[in-house]
């Protein structure tokens, strides 16, 4: 059976829909922070850079190289997070953020998952620039175990969205 569609008159926030964007930013940059923060600074399993030759952690340079990478990182994460409270308060503003924890927080580890999707694809397999673990001298499957389990995170946080989205 075909599903009503709700004209502007019936639907919450004045006929637009709950605005999704702002939590999923966010969570990208939670996912970002997190990994930089404990991967690259407490852990200290690997840096941006170094997996390359000049970002050997071996070295007084590679090490300057790789604290500048890993800031350049930080900033990028910093800027997320900030595009994401922009977007909230445009989305609040208009009325468009939904009340439902679920459909937020799916959303928080949807944008996470993600991301470290996108950063485990592009800088451990196409660049090699780093890898989850590079202090191993097989660091393949602690990069299949990562890639792995940020697919749990996102098909968990989808479903959770999901559940919040009917809801709200």
């Amino acid at each position: 059976m075909p599903r009503e569609s709700q004209g502007p008159s019936t639907r919450p926030f004045g006929g637009l829909p709950p605005a999704a964007a702002p939590a999923f930013v966010f969570g990208m940059g939670m996912g970002g922070f997190v990994d930089g923060i404990l991967l690259h600074q407490l852990l200290q399993w690997h840096h941006m850079l170094s997996h390359t030759e000049s970002g050997n952690t071996k070295t007084v340079a590679g090490l300057e190289l790789n604290t500048l990478a890993d800031g350049l990182f930080h900033s990028a994460m910093w800027l997320l997070v900030v595009g994401a409270a922009i977007l909230a308060i445009r989305a609040r503003r208009q009325g468009r953020l939904s009340a439902d924890l679920r459909f937020h927080t799916g959303l928080v580890l949807a944008g996470w998952g993600v991301f470290n999707i996108v950063e485990g694809l592009v800088n451990h397999q196409l660049l090699g620039i780093h890898h989850v673990r590079d202090d191993l001298g097989g660091p393949l499957a602690w990069d299949l175990g990562f890639l792995g389990l940020n697919v749990v995170l996102l098909a968990g946080g989808w479903l959770l969205f999901k559940q919040g989205k009917q809801r709200g």
